[in-house]
């Protein structure tokens, strides 16, 4: 018997949201990695609570904000969390920023794995960092590491840190203990601090499961600031809680002064009930959350499948976001995510903004109810055959940058 009410479609149009503000009346966002589901009601009734006192000062982090996410990654992940590794901060990308800034020093490279989530590259770029691309290997619509490369960039003096994302958006890739203990070998041998940013790690299909990074080995503990967060998993990201789990003592006070600098360390009025909230009484939601959005992920890959023959869907067993193969169409992803969008009014996320091979590649968001899927799909065909059609006419010219003319 089910709980919780994912059927439900919310106008969330003139509530400021970045994900609908920017669309026309006509228009369907399937993009930026929000949900279009209301928080569990045991979170918006502890929200509420605290907003009926009336009163919204300054917050301290209490016992229960650590007690919180020790039970959760204990239960859920099978990890133990010590409350002095434990770090408040507002957010997993401010987190990355301030490491990059107190771990590496100017023109340092940065690596990251690419495709993969692209305000990463805001972190090092801003930062007066390098970014240095690892492309992922993609062979046979799956997506793997490349190791030679891997170690070839780690080797380099000048990479210093690896922001590694666990698990893996775009391409909705858990990596298993063995590969993330490779992972921790080869920086600790090249002296590469890492950033496992694991924000999605409870979006995972039922039956799946991720490996928290600094749980692996000593090696990928000592080495690590994992950041955590119930904000992706609990669509609670506009209120600004996260944690960094750091259980090397050296790192973790680093961390602890940069964060406090940059002045990211401190909880508005409701990121302390929220999180706590989440870790304690949203488990029953977010499970029936993986079963409602694995369904949403099936029914489109089902519909590509039997309608879209030029699409292929990257296999994904985490996030709710889906990387679509584009390569039969076109290797400028960016214009066609803008005719989709032009003819039909589907928003998706062109691939080339997450680097590697991303210019094949758009992302669609699966996060919402399943009339909105079944609308999207429809709109997601239409621009297809659209799109196809225009290359046909224009089959004299160059097709793949056909598609703006």
């Amino acid at each position: 018997m089910k709980k919780y009410d994912f059927d439900s479609i919310t106008d969330r149009r003139n509530t400021f949201s970045c994900k609908w503000g920017d669309c026309k009346e006509n228009e369907l966002p399937m993009w930026v990695a929000d949900m279009d589901f209301k928080a569990a009601p045991e979170i918006i009734e502890a929200l509420q609570k605290r907003l009926n006192n009336g009163i919204f000062g300054y917050t301290y982090i209490p016992e229960e904000w650590y007690e919180a996410y020790q039970y959760w990654w204990k239960k859920r992940h099978n990890l133990e969390i010590s409350k002095d590794s434990l770090i408040f901060c507002t957010g997993v990308v401010p987190a990355i920023s301030t490491a990059v800034r107190k771990l590496t020093t100017a023109a340092e490279n940065v690596l990251i794995q690419t495709p993969v989530y692209n305000i990463f590259c805001n972190s090092i770029r801003n930062n007066g960092r390098n970014i240095l691309e690892s492309p992922l290997a993609y062979s046979n619509g799956e997506y793997s590491i490349n190791w030679n490369d891997l170690e070839k960039k780690l080797s380099d003096p000048q990479t210093t840190l690896m922001i590694l994302c666990n698990p893996h958006n775009p391409v909705g890739k858990i990596w298993n203990k063995e590969t993330l203990a490779r992972i921790g070998e080869l920086c600790s041998k090249y002296n590469v601090k890492v950033i496992s940013d694991e924000i999605h790690c409870d979006i995972t299909d039922p039956g799946k499961e991720y490996v928290p990074f600094a749980s692996v080995s000593e090696t990928c503990a000592n080495i690590s600031v994992s950041c955590l967060a119930p904000t992706k998993c609990f669509n609670i990201a506009g209120l600004h809680t996260a944690a960094v789990m750091i259980p090397n003592q050296e790192l973790n006070h680093k961390m602890w002064r940069a964060l406090n600098t940059d002045e990211v360390a401190e909880p508005n009025a409701f990121a302390v009930e929220a999180a706590i909230a989440s870790f304690t009484k949203g488990e029953n939601w977010l499970n029936e959350l993986r079963e409602y959005v694995k369904g949403n992920k099936n029914r489109i890959k089902e519909f590509i499948n039997n309608n879209i023959s030029d699409l292929h869907v990257v296999p994904s067993e985490a996030t709710y976001l889906l990387w679509l193969d584009c390569t039969k169409i076109t290797n400028d992803s960016i214009a066609l995510a803008e005719f989709i969008r032009e003819k039909t009014g589907l928003f998706l996320s062109n691939g080339t903004q997450y680097g590697g091979n991303g210019q094949y590649f758009m992302r669609l968001n699966t996060a919402c109810p399943r009339k909105l899927i079944e609308d999207g799909l429809t709109r997601l065909k239409q621009g297809i055959e659209l799109a196809k059609l225009r290359l046909v006419l224009l089959l004299f010219a160059l097709p793949h940058y056909a598609l703006n003319s």
